[in-house]
């Protein structure tokens, strides 16, 4: 799943928090997310993915190269003052098989704890992405468990969750187990306009390479209105080690890889004054796996820009520099610039359906081609241009 959780633009959660709509069709609620369209001058079968491997470097704008489909859907019933639903969510991604993303049922309004809800099943608990990059900085779900969200606790809320290694569509090998608990404290406020949240994650297991266990912290620190108005700023510190990844879930459990010690520092920033919308990121990852010590160091720089020329026009660009040093070979390097045109609903950044018309130019260095011989850097290439259309929306 850990594929797919990169590939995954917006959790539906996410979506919502940024003016998604959940539909009703007779009882039934469902929202989703889809993304496709073509790429034209494609070359090696190269169609976008330009990246260095690290988990804050694929700047997504006309370098997506894929095309799925993930539909949640949902019933919700009520007796004796007890509400409950239940949630299935399927998923295609190119030409795989359909998935489950999600599959749970959730119950709250219990007299002992009003504003609790109880889950049990395969749910996605993603707290916080940045969406340049499609990747969730803080994220608990996906594995099959059970647990609480919305406790209150002293004007604060906690989340618990208790999981195995399993998911729906597979298990973990017969004699390998893991566990995992995480504990998520939200809405803790710092000062005016700012939320400070804690996720913390603890790790066990049986027959995993290097020993089962492992242990992580994430602190999330958000602030409103920050220098200006129509302005909001993340800052993320991250630590994890052995086999709890840095994000909150599991790192390698399938009992033939060694879990790592990963650090995280990062920064994003949204803004939209009038016309104007955008997010930018800077991070810093190191990456030490257990066992054989292989260390990486991965920085990543980009923004991407939205400009509304009218209600329904608006022009993008995506700029973005990563960097990814090792103790095993040379520093490699690699740049990207996208320019697009896109029809959306309105002027906002995150208005959706949008509509695009991309291109895309990047560049590398020579340890970047080299260590991604089997993709983009086939024949020592160092550069490509990508043409091409894509929507992207979420209901």
């Amino acid at each position: 799943m850990k594929k797919r959780n990169r590939l995954t633009a917006v959790a539906l959660a996410a979506a919502c928090a940024n003016g998604a709509f959940a539909m009703e069709v007779a009882g039934f609620e469902f929202n989703g997310y889809s993304r496709g369209g073509p790429v034209f001058n494609h070359e090696d079968g190269v169609k976008g993915n330009l990246t260095l491997g690290g988990e804050l470097q694929k700047f997504r704008l006309g370098n997506e190269g894929d095309n799925g489909i993930e539909v949640n859907f949902a019933r919700g019933f009520e007796a004796g003052g007890v509400k409950w639903k239940v949630n299935y969510m399927p998923a295609k991604w190119g030409s795989g098989d359909i998935g489950t993303e999600q599959a749970y049922v959730e119950m709250s309004g219990f007299p002992f704890a009003p504003e609790a809800k109880f889950w049990a099943g395969q749910r996605r608990l993603r707290i916080q992405d940045v969406h340049i990059v499609d990747y969730f900085l803080l994220n608990y779900g996906d594995n099959i468990g059970a647990g609480v969200t919305d406790i209150p606790v002293g004007g604060m809320k906690l989340g618990l969750g208790v999981f195995t290694g399993d998911k729906f569509d597979g298990g973990l090998p017969g004699d390998v187990k893991a566990h995992r608990v995480n504990a998520d404290l939200s809405d803790i406020r710092t000062n005016p306009g700012g939320t400070l949240r804690v996720l913390l994650t603890a790790v066990g297991g049986k027959n995993q390479v290097g020993g089962g266990s492992g242990s992580g912290i994430s602190l999330l620190h958000t602030q409103k209105d920050f220098l200006l108005p129509g302005i909001s700023n993340s800052v993320y510190l991250q630590a994890s080690r052995g086999h709890a990844r840095i994000d909150g879930e599991f790192e390698a459990i399938d009992g033939t890889r060694p879990g790592r010690r990963s650090t995280r520092i990062a920064d994003s920033i949204n803004w939209q004054s009038g016309p104007f919308g955008g997010q930018a990121l800077i991070g810093y990852q190191t990456n030490k796996e257990d066992l054989t010590g292989v260390e990486t160091k991965d920085f990543s720089i980009g923004a991407r820009g939205s400009y509304a020329f009218s209600k329904h026009f608006k022009a993008l660009a995506e700029l973005s520099t990563t960097t990814r040093k090792g103790n095993t070979g040379p520093d490699q390097r690699l740049s990207k610039l996208t320019l697009a045109g896109a029809l959306a609903l309105s002027e906002d950044f995150w208005s959706r359906p949008e509509l695009r018309l991309y291109v895309t130019k990047a560049n590398w260095n020579r340890a970047a081609a080299l260590a991604n011989a089997g993709s983009f850097g086939a024949g020592g290439k160092t550069s490509r241009t990508l043409v091409g259309v894509q929507y992207e929306v979420w209901w």
